[in-house]
């Protein structure tokens, strides 16, 4: 893999991860989409924060 489909492959795991944890705890799409663009912010919240 090249540089650049690492960091795209780790974007998309981010984004998908913290979609799927904003719904479990949430059931709102709304803010599944926003914690979706937050991506990796949102799940490093998650981790120190609510788990």
């Amino acid at each position: 893999m090249k540089k650049g489909e690492v960091i795209k492959s780790g974007i998309t795991m981010g984004t998908g991860l913290a979609m799927v944890i904003s719904w479990s705890l949430n059931q709102s799409v709304l803010w599944a989409i926003i914690h979706g663009l937050l991506s990796w912010v949102y799940v490093v919240y998650y981790l120190l924060f609510l788990n």
